[in-house]
């Protein structure tokens, strides 16, 4: 079982198609791998060495997600919310994913251990 991870909250509302869902958790693995990187290199060199970990998981709405952002903000955990540009399935400005991470396993799963998986 790996020891570091990240986690992408996905909203389930909203019915993307599969290509539009690959690329708004794609923007929110690497956004906020960058984050980490830059915030928190051990976590992230341990994450990239370990086998770079990643799950998603579902939320239901705007308001999970942005309360998921604000709980693992006040922890000073690095996080990337994407919002949609709008050019295609989406009005602009449409929260999608929140990437949390990568981080030490057992404190991704205090935030998002009783979420689904998508």
């Amino acid at each position: 079982m790996a020891r570091y991870k990240q986690v992408i909250a996905v909203r389930n509302d909203l019915k993307m198609g599969k290509g539009k869902l690959a690329v708004q958790v794609a923007h929110a693995a690497v956004t906020s791998a960058e984050k980490a990187r830059l915030s928190h290199r051990e976590w992230f060199k341990e994450w990239w060495d370990e086998s770079q970990a990643k799950i998603c998981v579902k939320v239901k709405d705007d308001a999970e997600l942005r309360e998921l952002k604000k709980r693992v903000e006040e922890e000073g955990i690095p996080n990337a919310l994407i919002e949609d540009a709008g050019l295609t399935q989406l009005e602009p400005g449409t929260t999608t994913c929140l990437g949390i991470g990568p981080l030490p396993a057992e404190l991704a799963d205090r935030f998002t251990g009783h979420l689904k998986l998508l």
